[in-house]
């Protein structure tokens, strides 16, 4: 069990964008420190070490591979920070190891990969191994207290959702690694790389899908393989439906919404903040200052969503309990994108347990995208 005296010892496995985010969250923490950095790129690596050691942080060691870095150096986590389609092959070798694993956003691209990984974490989970994706919105104080008032029936009966994510990437962007907009690597795109945040609170807030119909196109980056522009719409078990916008095409780049309509009530988040909100049937809207009950609304308590759920996860490493979010989170939202790509290439319904059973394993979700119609 780790105090402040034994820190979290944390292995970042790609010292990419995300990996630094990780990196960074890890080291501002008391209880945490990076041991290890692995990369097959060892600038990489070694611009991430110095990064740290810049910022007054211990000194990593620099690894090429996982198995060195457990090898080589005291490891008790390792943070997948690696191209999505690579995210189950690293975190199964580390639940070998019975390290702790937290792999970030989607859990991988692979749907029959990611239920091989749910097994092998709830193997993990009886040595007291914790497994996590990476869901940071869901910590977000706004996301929380929507959900909390959806638990507590303030909304009355759910009837419908509005989420939209309307983004801006550049071919620069797509150009400026190999495996951006690849159908192997990144497993998507609008949806599976900007939007799965999104599509997470969406199920997190209004529960199990039923069916799902989508329509998946590239709008504007013709290079790339997978989608720049999506819509989906969403019926729910609880009755109610939803539509689903994501784009990469939205020049210069707008907001992300989500609004969740209740006969009761219901409220509106706006990049990660809680703008609108009623409940038990009144009219007015909830002013921010009102909220005593929640730092929801706050704009300066609105990032940071790492730093929250990683306190969340190494609660759970200390205390042996099971952490906020787990593989299982994880699965059903990558059902979820994998069911809109499927519903696009099908160009029908598709059941939202059929998917996450397996029953579509075999459909190459590549044919669904396709160019706006004419």
């Amino acid at each position: 069990m780790a105090d402040s005296t034994t820190p979290h010892q944390v292995a970042i496995v790609g010292c990419g964008i995300i990996g630094r985010t990780h990196a960074d969250t890890v080291s501002a923490r008391p209880d945490a420190t990076v041991t290890a950095l692995v990369d097959v790129d060892p600038a990489a690596a070694q611009a991430l070490a110095a990064r740290l050691t810049e910022a007054g942080h211990p000194e990593p060691k620099v690894y090429g591979d996982l198995e060195a870095a457990i090898a080589g150096s005291d490891v008790s986590l390792v943070a997948v920070c690696v191209p999505s389609g690579t995210h189950v092959t690293i975190a199964e070798q580390a639940l070998e190891h019975k390290k702790h694993v937290v792999i970030e956003k989607p859990l991988d691209v692979d749907l029959a990969k990611g239920r091989r990984l749910g097994a092998a974490a709830a193997r993990a989970a009886g040595h007291g191994v914790v497994c996590s994706v990476i869901s940071q919105h869901r910590f977000d104080p706004g996301s929380a207290f929507v959900a909390e008032a959806i638990r507590a029936g303030r909304f009355g009966q759910l009837t419908s959702a509005v989420a939209t994510v309307a983004w801006w990437r550049s071919d620069e962007y797509y150009a400026s690694a190999g495996w951006r907009g690849t159908w192997a690597q990144d497993g998507g795109g609008a949806l599976m790389n900007q939007g799965v945040h999104t599509l997470d609170l969406l199920l997190w807030f209004m529960g199990r899908p039923v069916t799902i119909q989508a329509q998946a196109i590239r709008a504007a980056h013709h290079a790339i393989e997978v989608e720049d522009t999506l819509v989906a719409t969403f019926s729910f078990e609880n009755g109610a439906v939803a539509t689903l916008h994501a784009t990469t095409a939205a020049f210069p780049g707008g907001r992300t919404r989500i609004a969740v309509h209740g006969a009761e009530g219901g409220a509106e988040l706006e990049d990660d903040v809680l703008r609108r909100f009623n409940a038990d049937g009144n009219k007015e809207d909830l002013p921010v200052e009102q909220d005593t009950t929640s730092e929801a609304g706050s704009q300066q308590l609105s990032t940071n969503g790492h730093s929250r759920q990683y306190a969340d996860i190494l609660d759970a490493v200390s205390n042996g309990t099971a952490p906020g979010i787990g593989v299982q989170d994880g699965i059903e939202a990558l059902a979820a994108v994998r069911a809109v790509y499927i519903a696009s290439t099908l160009q029908r319904p598709v059941k939202f347990n059929d998917v996450l059973e397996g029953k579509y394993d075999d459909v190459e979700v590549s044919r669904g995208v396709g160019l706006p119609p004419q």
